[in-house]
């Protein structure tokens, strides 16, 4: 009888865990295990929701954005009983090994299943903030600054036209990477991370000078970024099931556009990418990153090397311990922060 592999995908959906989950199926079968889908994150093993899952189901996914297997934010060790469940649903299934697809949250309940109750779990690094440690980069941030890089170069045109000052808002709960290479890639004239406090004198010096120059200018911020002078930041909002504020009221680019306009007497608008990041189809650069994890982690399964994570290290893909991946998130470092005098 062959053994088989679970596949779950958590957190917030981003472009690669279709290519990842069919490296993963592709890899598995070939070492001769089954496969078998678990629906919504962390939700599918609590409540035993299941999709079945093989090569000629996922051979045109690679393609495809989103996940097939759904995702939710469920957090089993809010409830304890959820715990007992995702052990009995594991068992129940005649599961061998559990690979878990996510970011810093998903991949932190595979560390504690690991960890505190010896269950075989694989991890596999997915998130477009790019904020996961100790892999060089995460599928699906590719992707989501290349959309945000189009749509920043969208608003300079009409900025232009208009002799207006832009406020592009993109998306990074906790860290300020897809701001920066938006920001670094579109020609923006300044940029807002929430690793760095905003100097608003600096700011505003700096776009009343682009603006004298050329009748327009264009900031990129993160919807994480705070600028207490601009109004309320994060810390007043609700909480998902992982104590993150969820991002969905008045966002942090329009507050800056006000901001500005009031500072400057200069029209200001804002546009805010939000979901339009997490979908459409994965590009290249996240199609093979997402398929070599995805199959590095049927191969951490059948080596029996568990509480590991598949890891993109120089151009390598390799095994590295969970732990290592999660509880403390890479941010944008201060060595960043001299590029960003440079450039803005």
């Amino acid at each position: 009888m062959k053994k088989k592999i679970g596949i779950l995908t958590g957190g917030g959906d981003c472009p690669g865990l279709n290519p990842a989950i069919r490296g993963c199926v592709y890899a598995a079968e070939k070492r001769g295990y089954e496969c078998v889908g678990l629906l919504d994150g962390w939700k599918g093993l609590v409540e035993g929701l299941t999709t079945p899952l093989n090569k000629d189901i996922t051979e045109y996914i690679v393609m495809k954005g989103g996940t097939m297997l759904g995702t939710s934010r469920t957090n089993p060790f809010k409830r304890e009983e959820n715990v007992g469940k995702c052990l009995e649903t594991f068992k129940k299934l005649g599961l061998h090994a559990l690979v878990a697809m996510g970011g810093d949250d998903t991949l932190g309940v595979a560390t504690r299943l690991y960890r505190d109750h010896k269950l075989n779990v694989v991890g596999v690094p997915k998130t477009m903030d790019n904020d996961l440690n100790v892999t060089d980069y995460t599928f699906g941030f590719d992707t989501s600054v290349t959309h945000a890089m189009e749509a920043a170069q969208s608003l300079i045109d009409t900025g232009n036209s208009h002799h207006r000052i832009m406020v592009l808002e993109v998306m990074g709960r906790h860290a300020g990477w897809v701001a920066l290479y938006t920001a670094i890639a579109s020609a923006a004239d300044f940029v807002c991370i929430p690793e760095r406090k905003i100097d608003t004198a600096e700011m505003l010096r700096k776009l009343k000078e682009s603006y004298a120059r050329k009748r327009f200018a264009l900031v990129v911020t993160s919807e994480a970024a705070e600028l207490p002078e601009a109004g309320e930041g994060v810390s007043k909002r609700d909480v998902d099931q992982f104590g993150h504020a969820i991002l969905k009221d008045r966002g942090m680019g329009e507050r800056i556009s006000q901001f500005i306009e009031k500072q400057t007497g200069i029209e200001t608008r804002f546009a805010v990418i939000g979901h339009m990041q997490r979908g459409g189809a994965p590009t290249l650069f996240d199609r093979m990153l997402a398929t070599r994890v995805g199959m590095k982690a049927a191969e951490l399964v059948h080596a029996g090397q568990f509480g590991m994570m598949s890891a993109l290290v120089g151009n390598q893909i390799v095994g590295v311990p969970l732990e290592k991946a999660t509880g403390e998130l890479k941010t944008v470092s201060k060595e960043w922060f001299d590029t960003m005098e440079v450039l803005f």
